[in-house]
């Protein structure tokens, strides 16, 4: 993000209210726009070299220009660290890097080779996004990594073959709410490994805890308690954000099936309008989701551990509320 850049001058957070929902919503549809995976390095180096002229006071105003360039380093670096994040795992690469698995999990009549595959596939973007995203302050060995990989992924595929077998043999069911079902499994599979791949992911931060911030950037200390609070709410946001892109396809999809817009179609048109169904259901509601928790979040020091609390900043000035990286 642009805060990574040094200066002593602050960085407006956005041009939007964060402390409203809407205005995180049009912060994070910025943010997301898969348009921002046009800039170069070249881009991006221009970008930094804006904002580090204004952190440094050789720029006195916040025009639209540098308004773009925050922008672009919002939706291109990693907040704790300042590098740029591998483009496939960037907040603006979201619904691309996700497309493609998401109509693999959703594609009905998988069977168990395909249920496993797509299972699997979408683990490991989950782990590499995860990585690539989380807060920093204590990072995970390769070794942990593996081993967290393995039990989400053991996660997901017991629950969604465990569901494929189960539904079928609910007898009381009448057929089209099988199906509804039979849908929905990788939607239940989703979600479950998902929140267990977060608190897998980012264990070392529960144990030892995250850094906190105050108002001027500075670090003064690690918190436990704030790192429950940003693993917690980053699971509860991949539940969120996961619903309406794995439930309203899906359910739209059998609909349409129904019609003659697909019944007695070629495979090929069902698999487009699967994928079309994914994209656009993406684009539409990925920023509402990712809105309902604000990635930097600020918290009442009477929240925190007693350490935090009777701290002086460097103007002499008590402490009262500090900031942390929620991570993605």
């Amino acid at each position: 993000m642009s805060a990574s850049v040094p200066g002593s001058v602050p960085l407006p957070l956005s041009r939007h209210d964060l402390s409203t929902y809407w205005g995180r919503v049009k912060h994070c549809a910025e943010i997301s726009d898969p348009t921002m995976l046009l800039n170069t390095s070249k881009d991006i180096e221009m970008a930094k070299l804006m904002i580090w002229e204004y952190r440094n006071g050789a720029r006195s105003t916040f025009s639209p220009e540098l308004w773009r360039a925050k922008r672009v380093l919002d939706s291109t670096l990693h907040p704790d660290t300042g590098e740029t994040v591998l483009l496939p795992f960037r907040m603006s690469s979201c619904v691309l890097s996700n497309l493609i698995v998401t109509a693999g999990m959703l594609t009905p009549n998988l069977g168990t080779a395909g249920t496993i595959f797509w299972q699997v596939a979408n683990q490991s973007l989950n782990v590499a996004i995860n990585t690539a995203n989380a807060n920093k302050t204590h990072p995970l060995t390769t070794s942990q990594i593996i081993k967290n990989y393995t039990l989400a992924v053991s996660a997901s595929c017991t629950v969604a073959l465990g569901l494929n077998s189960i539904v079928p043999r609910l007898k009381s069911l009448k057929p089209n709410t099988k199906l509804i079902l039979g849908r929905l499994i990788p939607f239940a599979a989703v979600v479950s490994a998902g929140v267990l791949n977060v608190f897998l992911m980012r264990s070392e931060e529960l144990k030892n805890g995250i850094g906190v911030f105050d108002q001027d950037g500075n670090q003064v200390g690690v918190s436990k308690k704030a790192a429950v609070r940003a693993v917690g709410e980053t699971a509860a946001s991949r539940v969120i954000n996961a619903t309406p892109i794995m439930v309203i396809p899906p359910l739209i999809l059998v609909k349409l099936q129904q019609t003659k817009f697909l019944k007695g179609k070629p495979k090929r048109r069902e698999i487009l309008t699967n994928i079309g169904l994914i994209f656009a259901t993406s684009l539409a509601v990925l920023p509402f989701a990712l809105a309902v928790f604000p990635q930097r979040r600020i918290i009442d020091v009477n929240e925190l551990e007693p350490k935090f609390q009777n701290l002086k900043d460097e103007r002499g000035n008590e402490i009262k509320k500090l900031e942390f990286n929620r991570g993605m």
